[in-house]
């Protein structure tokens, strides 16, 4: 006589977790508060006094670039990412409203306070434009760029703000950004091949496969963080910005296990959660420091 198997179910918290995390994806909240680290991480590396109000900035142009993002990828993500698609119809115009006002309160904030370069916050509606509307999705590896320099620029914002845009820390911040963040975009797009090639959006990923889209940019990584060392030892950028290292050491962890399988979670959460990460070590060694 045979007994009967006992099916395996999912314990509630796991599913109330991943339902969370979920939202804080789709919503645009995390991508939002990822940006929000990189001005985090460049004010504590430049030894910059922290002010609410260019974090805020940050926040509000993200949420609105990415919102507006969702719309006019809707018809990718209904084959690339359903589950984000069904979301954007239930609930994108309310999280665009958000974004927009957010925006709109960002910019009206900077040009009450006379906040010097408040004319460059007019940068994320080039980058919806560029990315969104432009069409620069369609000529290879100029996505992965503009995604790249749009996050490289958090940095020089954050140097602007503080009248320090030249200094050898935020120069090395703008490139290192834009560079990790060039690289993760190119992973990223391992997700979305099949709807890539649907319309006709070239990709490293849908023209050489996920492994020899893997390969490169491990390589890469790993030439970032030799680059990263080197410009320490000469003196160039001082010891302390070793710890980027360990967003390095994060994106190498995550790169083997980038396949068109995983879930939207793998992607939204665990791929753009390098800036999150790097800043929780930051702040962590701040508060060990002191």
């Amino acid at each position: 006589m045979r007994t009967p198997t006992a099916t395996h179910r999912t314990p509630s918290w796991v599913s109330s977790l991943k339902a969370g995390l979920r939202f804080l994806v789709h919503s645009n909240l995390f991508i939002s508060l990822a940006t929000v680290s990189v001005a985090l991480t460049t004010a504590l590396l430049a030894n910059l006094p922290l002010d609410p109000l260019p974090l805020f900035i940050v926040f509000a142009a993200t949420m609105f670039v990415y919102t507006v993002n969702r719309f006019t990828d809707l018809e990718e993500d209904e084959q690339n990412v359903p589950q984000r698609a069904a979301f954007t119809k239930r609930y994108g115009r309310l999280w665009l409203a958000v974004g927009v006002g957010l925006y709109v309160v960002a910019v009206a904030t900077a040009v009450a306070l006379d906040v010097s370069g408040a004319v460059y916050m007019l940068l994320p509606l080039a980058v919806v434009f560029l990315y969104s509307v432009g069409g620069v999705k369609r000529v290879f590896l100029v996505k992965n760029l503009v995604v790249g320099f749009a996050w490289g620029a958090i940095p020089l914002g954050v140097g602007y703000y503080y009248g320090q845009l030249r200094s050898p820390e935020i120069l090395f911040l703008f490139a290192y950004v834009t560079v990790m963040l060039t690289i993760a975009a190119v992973v990223f797009d391992v997700k979305d091949i099949e709807g890539d090639r649907a319309a006709g959006i070239p990709t490293v990923p849908n023209l050489f496969g996920p492994r020899w889209t893997r390969i490169p940019s491990l390589l890469a990584t790993v030439a970032v963080a030799a680059g990263v060392i080197a410009l320490v030892g000469s003196g160039a950028i001082p010891r302390r910005f070793l710890v980027v290292l360990a967003m390095n050491a994060y994106v190498a962890a995550y790169i083997p296990f980038a396949t068109p399988d995983r879930g939207p979670l793998y992607y939204g959460f665990v791929v753009d959660g390098e800036h999150v990460f790097l800043a929780a070590v930051v702040v962590a060694l701040e508060w060990a420091i002191w």
